[in-house]
């Protein structure tokens, strides 16, 4: 039996997690430094040791569980989950790192459900059976849950509770047709779940049943009103986590679950997916230009940003009616390293937020005024951030969106051009933020007193933006490990009735 890496790599940090909580407040930030920094290390060797020139699923474990429901310790990763547990590892780094010396309420828990959170984020992208992928699906609602209503704002309760209900209840959707399928095939194995024989009217009521639950985690709109107010209420470390990673379960879902289990469903309501991606592109982007709170307008715009996932996904039905598999391989892998990329970008906007929140105490844009003359280092990340959030070429923002855009094109000019619309409405709200806040003159004397960033700040924040340049100056780092993959799925979802 080969080595057990992917378990290692769930299990590692939710026993460190449950093992800070139990040692207490003293030794808790070196406990969670050194665990996140070890998860991270045992994590790289399925970058580096993937095969990106095939398919088939790596790493792969299988133990018995409940064999008498064929229930299995199931585990698997392929070009697709691949990037998203590195992604989570690292960003476990950037958290702890972020809450070394700004929490002093009970350290202990809050690094110990981060660190949880982190092992049971990659047990979902790690998962081949499906219930267990609906366990650690569910389980990364509690440490969230824990880390909004303790270390929130002072509406955490209603935002705990609003984000509890919607992604909870959604994910009740998914649970029942987990088990029609299994009542079908036999099995939870989520591969076997993919070859089922399923009629027009079983695959519609399977997708909306999928639908359910990962258009709320996404956020797609209109059922994204709990993301702003938990953005809003959340720790800053909670917003980069929720933003980077949570919202990304959602898109893992639709690849995973939706397009291969329900394939000939998926082209059947391809056009009602994409109206709603492009609402939550362009509607949300308009809505974001009104906020005032710089998290809520990170919060709205990346409902806007994640509507490119969703749009990547979908464009593919249009284009494989139009037999052009090179088109929707573009598409699936813009929606991939879309995913990516603004994991980075949403973490470092949420972390310079709070950069400035734990010197003024305050989210306001009205607050401040020429930060950029006080916080010159911090000025330079977070334009740069900014800029990256807005698209900017040579930035990971860019590769992404660019992707869908062009996929976008080969099938219809106008679906095309309103997504494209979102360089000029993200440069818009983004670069007005940058100007009321950064620019211009010293803004009131809480400005004039602020100092710039520490060594524990700068490297939080130069960490991200190294990836993010990486991405946009060479996105093959991100695209060349999924192709394998991608081309299977499109393959898979070709053959379909659709």
């Amino acid at each position: 039996m080969s080595f057990p890496i992917l378990s290692l790599t769930i299990w590692l940090p939710i026993l460190a997690g449950c093992l800070i909580i139990a040692l207490g407040d003293r030794p808790a930030r070196k406990l969670a430094g050194a665990a996140s920094v070890l998860t991270l290390l045992v994590s790289l060797p399925l970058y580096f040791g993937f095969d990106s020139a095939t398919a088939v699923m790596q790493y792969r474990e299988s133990a018995a569980w409940l064999p008498g429901f064929d229930i299995n310790y199931e585990l698997g990763i392929d070009g697709i989950a691949m990037p998203l547990i590195i992604l989570t590892t690292l960003i476990n780094v950037i958290v702890v790192i972020s809450a070394w010396e700004v929490i002093k309420d009970r350290p202990a828990i809050y690094l110990g459900a981060f660190s949880i959170m982190t092992g049971l984020m990659v047990g979902v992208f790690s998962a081949m059976d499906a219930i267990l992928f609906y366990i650690f699906f569910e389980a990364t609602l509690i440490p969230m849950f824990l880390i909004i209503g303790i270390w929130g704002g002072p509406q955490r309760v209603y935002a705990t509770v609003k984000f509890f209900l919607y992604t909870f209840l959604g994910s009740v959707f998914m649970l029942i047709a987990l088990i029609y399928l299994y009542r079908q095939g036999g099995t939870f194995s989520i591969l076997g779940m993919h070859d089922l024989p399923l009629d027009k009217d079983q695959q519609f009521w399977i997708f909306l049943a999928f639908l359910a639950a990962f258009a709320v985690k996404i956020p797609m709109w209109p059922v994204h009103t709990w993301l702003p107010d938990a953005h809003v209420e959340a720790p800053t470390a909670g917003s980069a986590v929720l933003a980077a990673i949570m919202l990304k379960m959602g898109g893992y879902g639709f690849l995973r679950f939706s397009l291969p289990v329900t394939p000939d469903a998926s082209g059947q309501m391809d056009s009602f997916m994409i109206a709603i991606s492009l609402v939550a592109v362009v509607y949300i982007g308009f809505v974001a230009l009104a906020q005032r709170d710089m998290k809520k307008l990170i919060a709205y715009s990346s409902i806007s940003h994640m509507g490119f996932v969703t749009l990547g996904i979908f464009i593919a039905f249009r284009l494989i009616a139009k037999g052009d598999e090179s088109g929707v391989a573009l598409g699936l892998e813009g929606a991939m390293v879309q995913m990516i990329s603004h994991g980075f970008i949403s973490a470092a906007m949420f972390l310079c937020v709070g950069v400035m929140y734990d010197r003024v105490h305050s989210r306001e844009i009205a607050d401040y005024g020429g930060v950029i003359n006080t916080m010159p280092i911090f000025a330079a990340f977070m334009v740069f951030f900014a800029l990256a959030n807005a698209g900017l070429p040579g930035t990971s923002g860019f590769v992404g969106e660019f992707m869908v855009i062009l996929a976008s094109f080969k099938t219809n000019f106008w679906i095309a051009f309103l997504a494209a619309s979102t360089l000029i409405l993200g440069a818009a709200y983004t670069l007005w933020m940058i100007k009321r806040v950064i620019m211009g003159p010293v803004g009131n004397d809480k400005v004039a007193a602020l100092t710039d960033i520490d060594s524990r700040e700068f490297w939080m924040l130069a960490i991200l933006a190294i990836f993010v340049l990486l991405i946009g100056v060479w996105p093959d780092v991100i695209a060349g490990v999924m192709h394998a993959s991608v081309e299977n799925l499109v393959q898979h979802i070709s053959t379909s009735k659709y």
